[in-house]
């Protein structure tokens, strides 16, 4: 027959299988089981107040917010697709207007000047080769399809991969938002940690989480707010939408704000403007491109209560070994292991001796060799006074 310290050791076992079975099955979804974990703690207080005006109806207030996070997340996307086909769109039909009236020839009036010798080049290639121009491309189209092809179908997977994430995170939102509450209220119960400590870690992780996403999307407005600064002392054509642009891109980490300051300094230079392209280079990289590494760090610490540079290095090494997820997973590590820490002297630590205590030596006391007695003015009765 068992033994109860064996069928307990057994047991154990068990309980560390099944968890790591359930991670197993998460695994595929880990990013956007994740990420709804971090937006349903930001929303929650958002969950309670539209859960009151809704006189109860927490199914109603989460979809209200799901419904929003989708808005927020193709609104801005919409937008600037809509703005970029219209100006292609107006492009195209600008050059045709002058093809037709005046040939090939007539686009190299509007050819920046540097550039003038080098399109004039490329277009007396493109007459002399127009002939064979067809066959070529119908040979190269025939010998690299199957390459495109397979580009294709790699950009149609990471699309639709990217969709599943997106829609398995909002699911998994949905119910946090409903169901939050008594989640963490189960974990409390099943914790093999003391009453009140689970929650604890959940509640930093919350405040770590939420720090981070509004110190984020605050520094986007920061870089973005410098970058339309040197786009109007530049003279960068339609200054709003490199601004929308590059708070776009502030908020990937892989790619920042300062990568379209550089674009738009190509684009002024290729327009025949060298001094602005140089001065809006320079503001990329100084101002636009280091206000990222010194804004973030000040506006996340508010709310971590940590050191600047602890939340700094935090960011950079979560975003060196995770990628972009890292900004998150980077400060919740230090986040935990500062909680865990502080935990653990406040409920296991040793306590302090306190004055009065057996064993306690009293305060501002000498220690004194024994059979010798302590006096306050350091002398012995005798010399108190001389004779």
């Amino acid at each position: 027959m068992a033994t109860e310290q064996g069928s307990r050791r057994v047991f154990i076992g068990l309980i560390f299988l099944a968890i790591a079975l359930v991670l197993l099955v998460a695994s595929p979804f880990f990013e956007a089981f994740f990420l709804a974990a971090v937006l349903a703690g930001a929303f929650q207080g958002l969950q309670h107040w539209l859960t009151r005006k809704f006189r109860g109806k927490s199914g109603l207030s989460a979809g209200v917010i799901c419904v929003g996070t989708v808005l927020a997340l193709l609104a801005p996307l919409a937008a600037l697709t809509a703005f970029i086909v219209s100006e292609v769109i107006e492009g195209v039909n600008f050059i045709s207007n002058i093809v037709q009236q005046r040939g090939l020839e007539g686009l190299l009036a509007y050819v920046p000047g540097p550039l003038r010798d080098h399109a004039g080049q490329l277009l007396e290639r493109f007459q002399t080769r127009s002939a064979g121009l067809w066959q070529t491309l119908q040979e190269q189209l025939s010998t690299r399809g199957a390459t495109a092809a397979q580009t294709v179908g790699g950009v149609v997977a990471t699309t639709g991969s990217a969709v599943l994430q997106t829609a398995m995170m909002l699911i998994a939102l949905y119910f946090l938002l409903v169901d939050g509450g008594r989640l963490v209220t189960w974990l409390e119960s099943v914790s093999p940690l003391r009453r009140g400590q689970t929650t604890e870690l959940l509640t930093e992780f919350r405040r770590v989480t939420k720090s981070v996403l509004v110190s984020t999307i605050a520094t986007a407005g920061v870089q973005a707010l410098a970058a339309l600064v040197g786009y109007f002392i530049t003279g960068v054509p339609v200054p709003i939408f490199f601004g929308a642009v590059t708070f776009f891109f502030a908020l990937i980490p892989a790619i920042g704000g300062a990568s379209i300051c550089i674009v738009a300094s190509v684009i002024l230079l290729a327009t025949g403007h060298p001094v602005a392209a140089l001065f809006l280079a320079l503001w990329g990289i100084i101002v636009v491109g280091l206000s990222d590494n010194i804004v973030k760090p000040l506006l996340a610490k508010r709310g971590m209560h940590m050191h600047g540079a602890i939340v700094f290095f935090a960011l950079l090494g979560g975003l060196a070994v995770f990628g972009a997820i890292g900004l998150l997973l980077g400060p919740l590590i230090v986040a935990f292991f500062l909680s865990v820490v502080r935990i653990y002297e406040r409920d296991y630590g040793r306590p302090s001796p306190r004055p009065g205590d057996p064993g306690t030596p009293p305060l501002n006391k000498p220690t004194v060799p024994e059979g010798e007695e302590w006096e306050p003015s350091g002398l012995h009765p005798e010399e108190t006074h001389p004779h």
